[in-house]
Formats: structure tokens, sequence, C-alpha cells
């Protein structure tokens, strides 16, 4: 299906136009009202798991509204009811109804049925859930999962504690004083768990502190003394929706401890149970007599789906309207959601952009060069007046003023905070670095005059310094935010070496040694169907006619190799891109697998991510060979 050169053939460049055509649609069919897209984040087992527990402790207390209660009630047996039916055959949990079992999940569901009294219901799925648990080594494995990161190790087993499982001297104490200095001082402080965890610093340590109080008298009159001040700086953290950065469960975990520190009526409870509550999704099922339903790891990622699905569609312009209503509607929103005030959980400065437009979103280092660059294919697409152009350009010199600022000493980007740099999901990452360095370029000659970016060219020299650094021997990079459950460690090279090599491409470095051994570890590791990561999983060897390879993997490996002049690179991506025709032709295109990470390892998948990254894919090796436009 390619010629001698590994150009595209006449005949695939027409089944490629079909099967853009049909993904493109699907895309576009995904968006709201306003013409941006909001997506669906997968059912998590943790954190139905967590909001259970919270909504049954609060239930205990009897501080439910009338409204509230019988709703609540409600939710906690649909959740009950998913769980149990999503349970492994090994007796465990997984983040996922495709993910593997592992130690947080499983103790964290047993929790649930305990706190929620469902324990004698369930007997025998409790029993296969111990065997599961003990096999991994119980609590010393969640120590052993998380090693000095007490971020997410420390609620955990305080969920347990909180539920009669486990002793309260098996969990740490957490120095919640400490969220009583200045925010500005907060990276001095030497923090046990990562930036955006404070909430549950601040909760759990206070829980902790009730039941297990410090020996040491100076310790424990310092911690009598911060309990208000810190509960005042929980509060002013708060979100307007109730929910700590849009998360069920960290604000899980917040609501419960204070609830059985005797705290039920505060503020922060009403309003992160009111959060719990409106997140709840039923699945329109019924089991028992009781419907099925479950929460979501986040709200949503509203503004990383819309961007990416806007980068994606900027791949081969021509095919798509860039003047419509729709269109103006999805710019402007993406403008209205950049950061105008610093943020009261990171301190971040105004100039950034979350995940979602929702306001438990904090600003970060990934979704603002998404942004960037996709108000950048506005700039350059569509028709737009002067005054809105100008408008963009500052908005673009304000997101890069932003990111130069967070540049570590390191010379990468970290995701929220500088400086934080001890436990993994604060420190410096190659996908970020490589998102940041192509946002960077992509406005560096527009905002050339601002002086505030006289030094993003030094910027971006030592962000590629970092990226070199990173280089694994064998030719790959590793993600901070995505990962794959096949690989040794859930690392995802895939993602991480593709992501890292569209940034040697944006600035025309794909001839330097860094990306060629780069690519060539993308090229020597497709699958013999010819795409890319999966794995070999218990799902995908069930009779899946396209063979292990994942959708978003192989999408985002062809994408970078498309451009490559070098035949046999081109071969490859030619064997991709068959593989992406494939599951389009067969309707599995839209097949999600969970290739993302959320805080502290939490596996989710995002229904949007295999139809954009195809798209991104399938445009860039059309527009790469100088094809016919496709109208929408």
């Amino acid at each position: 299906m390619s010629n001698e050169e590994g150009c595209l053939s006449e005949t695939t460049t027409k089944e490629l136009h079909s099967a853009y055509r049909t993904v493109q649609n699907q895309l576009l069919e995904q968006r709201v009202t306003a013409g941006h897209w909001i997506g669906e984040l997968s059912a998590s087992a943790l954190s139905t798991a967590t909001a259970i527990s919270a909504l049954s402790f609060m239930a205990e207390t009897n501080q439910l509204t009338r409204e509230q209660a019988p709703i609540a009630q409600q939710q906690i047996a649909g959740g009950i009811n998913w769980l149990v039916g999503s349970q492994n055959d090994d007796g465990g949990w997984g983040d996922t109804e495709l993910s593997y079992s592992n130690i947080s999940t499983s103790m964290l569901v047993v929790a649930a049925i305990h706190s929620s009294g469902f324990n004698e219901q369930y007997e025998t799925e409790l029993e296969r859930a111990w065997g599961y648990i003990n096999r991994q080594g119980g609590v010393d494995a969640i120590r052993k999962r998380y090693g000095r990161d007490k971020t997410f190790a420390v609620p955990i087993l305080a969920n347990c504690a909180m539920s009669g499982l486990v002793d309260w001297k098996e969990v740490s104490a957490l120095p919640f004083e400490a969220a009583c200095v200045p925010q500005r001082f907060y990276h001095f402080m030497r923090m046990p768990v990562v930036s955006y965890a404070l909430p549950a610093l601040v909760a759990i340590g206070q829980v902790k502190y009730k039941f297990d109080p410090p020996l040491n008298p100076i310790t424990r009159f310092i911690r009598r003394l911060s309990i208000g001040r810190s509960l005042g700086v929980l509060k002013k953290m708060q979100p307007a929706s109730g929910g700590y950065l849009e998360a069920v469960p960290l604000t899980s975990f917040v609501c419960m401890a204070l609830i059985q520190s005797g705290r039920a009526s505060h503020t922060v409870v009403e309003n992160g149970v009111r959060f719990l509550i409106a997140s709840y999704r039923s699945h329109g099922q019924s089991h028992g007599g009781s419907e099925l339903g479950s929460w979501p790891i986040d709200t949503n990622l509203a503004i990383w789906t819309t961007t990416l699905s806007v980068n994606a569609l900027a791949e081969y312009p021509g095919a798509t309207d860039w003047n419509g209503m729709s269109w103006k509607s999805c710019l402007d929103w993406i403008m209205k959601c950049q950061y105008q005030e610093s943020h009261p959980l990171t301190g971040a400065s105004p100039g950034g952009w979350g995940w979602s437009d929702l306001s438990g979103a904090v600003p970060d280092a990934d979704d603002t060069p998404g942004a960037m660059l996709a108000i950048k294919t506005f700039y350059d697409l569509a028709e737009l007046e002067d005054q809105e152009k100008r408008d963009i350009r500052q908005a673009a010199a304000e997101g890069a003023v932003w990111l130069m600022k967070l540049q570590n000493r390191d010379k990468g980007w970290p995701t929220f905070c500088r400086g934080w740099g001890r436990f993994p999901f604060d420190r410096s990452g190659s996908d970020i670095t490589a998102h940041v360095l192509r946002a960077l370029l992509a406005w560096q000659a527009e905002t050339a005059t601002d002086r505030r970016l006289k030094g993003v060219s030094r910027a971006i020299e030592r962000g590629f310094e970092f990226l070199a650094c990173q280089q694994n021997a064998d030719g790959s990079w590793l993600p901070l935010w995505f990962g794959n459950q096949d690989f040794e460690d859930d690392v995802n090279p895939c993602y991480g070496t593709a992501k890292v090599l569209m940034a040697y491409r944006d600035a025309n470095c794909l001839d330097t040694k860094p990306a060629q051994i780069g690519l060539r570890w993308i090229v020597e590791n497709q699958n013999a169907d010819g795409g890319w990561g999966g794995g070999t999983s218990r799902q995908r060897e069930a009779g899946n006619p396209l063979g292990i390879s994942s959708v978003e993997e192989t999408a985002i490996c062809v994408e970078v190799l498309v451009d490559s002049p070098r035949p046999e690179y081109r071969a490859a991506a030619q064997r991709g891109l068959n593989w992406l025709v494939a599951a389009i032709e067969s309707e599995q295109v839209a097949e999600c697998w969970p290739i993302g990470f959320y805080f502290a390892k939490l596996w989710y998948y995002e229904k949007m991510y295999p139809l954009i990254f195809t798209v991104s894919a399938i445009g860039r090796a059309l527009n790469a060979n100088k094809s016919e436009t496709v109208k929408e």
C-alpha cells in the first residue's frame, strides 16, 4: 500500500481521506452547544470507594440535609453494587474496569464496603478481596508502592483506620501545622506530600492528631494551636464547586477526615459533600433493586480535551471551516479560561490555564501549552479582526511569561510548582517540558517584542538540554502523566518518546542525534500487528482482531513518523496508518485504553483520546503528502 519511496499511494490516500472523514465527524459530534468539548472520564473504583466512605461517615452523623440524605443513600448503594460487579477474578480491584488489580484501590473498596454497612451482604466478595490484599502484602505493600511520598499512602491507611480495618499506629502523622506558614515558603518546608495535596495534609493530619496524638509535648502543643488556622487555610483553598482540584478522591479524603474529627458541620465538609453528591454518575442499570453508579477520578478535562481536539484538527487545516460561529465560541471559551488572578491552592501567578473551566482546576504546565497552541491555530487559520489578534497575542505572551517563571533549575518544567522536586509528580517531566517547548516555539516570533520574553531563546535551549539528559540509553523518553500497565514499572515510553519528538520536530531538529535515536526506538518497538503499545493484557488478547496495540499509542507514534524523510520510518508509519484505518473500518477506533495517570499513579481513560489522537495522526499524514483538501 506504499510505493518504494515510502510515500502514500493514490489508493491509500483515498482510503485515508475516507477514514479521516469518518473519525473527524465522530470527533466533531462530541462538541457541546458552545463549540468546545467536555469529554468523559472513565468510572473509577478508587473514586467510588472514597466517595462512599465519605458519604457513609456523613450519614452516620445525621448532618445531611433532608434533600441530601435519601440521595446519598441511593448513591452509596448504587456505588457498592457497581464495585461488587467490577471485582476482578483475582479478588482485587483496579482503578478502571480495564485495569489490573492494585493494593491501593482494593483496600479502599474493602474500607468502603465496611463503612457503608454492606460487609455482611457481601461477605464472599470481602473474603476474596482479603485474599488478594494479603497476597500483595497488606499495609506494607501500600508503603512500598509509594515509598517516601505520603501523598496517597497516608490517606489510604487513614481511610482504613477510620473504617476500623487498621490501627491508627499504622498511619503516619502529617505536619498540618506547616500549612500555616505563608504560601510562598511552602517549597522550603520539605513537605511529605506533593504540592497539590495540601488539603489532605491538613485534614488527614488533624484526624491522625485526634486519634493518635504525638508523644512529644512540644509537637502536640504546636499542632493543637495550629488546628484553627490550618482549617482556615483549608477553607480558603476550597473552590466554589466544593471539590479540591475537581478530584473526588482528594475531596473525599478531606471530608471523611474532618467528619471523623468531629467537624461534620464545618463549611468545608458541607461544600465537599455537595460536590461528591453532584459528581455521582448513574449507569442507568439496576442490580438487586438498586441502580448502578460510580464516580470518575475528576469532574472533567474540558480544557485539555478541547485544546487537544483543536490542535488535532489543525494538523489537516483545510478539512475544517475555522470561521464558523461554533469555532468563534470555542476560541472565546479558551481565552476566558485563562487565569487572571493568583490561584489560592498553589499560589500560581496569573497567565496559565488549567485542565477544566470548573473552579477546582489549577493552572499547569501541560494545559497552558495546549491552550497556547490552540489559540495559535485560530490566530493562523481564522479570519479575525486586528483587535482579536492583539488579544490572542497578549494571552499567548502572558502564558509564555507564566511558563518561563516555572522552569526548574534542572532546565525542565514541572506540572504545577517550581522547586517541588522531591516526589515523582512534582518533578520536571519530559512530556511536560516538550509540550512547553512547542508552545514557546510556536509563539516565539509573534511575541518577540515583549520585553518579558527576551530570555525565551535561552529557556528553549535549556529545555532541549533537559530533554537530551532525560533520554534513556535505548533512545526512549518516559512521560510523567501517562503510563502503560503492561510495561515494567507502569511506564509508557511510546507516549513519552512521541511527545518529546514532537518538540524536536517543531524545532526542525529531527536530524539531531537524540531525535534520530528516539525515532529509531519507535520503529524498533512497533508491534507485529502494525500498531504500538497495548501490551499483553487479558482484555486485548480476548479475540481482538486488531491485535494487542492501542489506538492512542499507535496514533501518537504514527504522527511523529509521517514527516520523516527516511523510507524505513515512513514505512513503519504506513503500517501504523493501516492499523488505524482498520480500527476505523471495524468501528473500534473509539475503544479506550487506560493510558492516563492521574495523581499518585491512579489510572484513567478518557473517551476522547482515541478519536483525538487518530484525527491528529491521519490529518498530519494527509497534510504531509499534500493531499487534496477534505471539506467538513
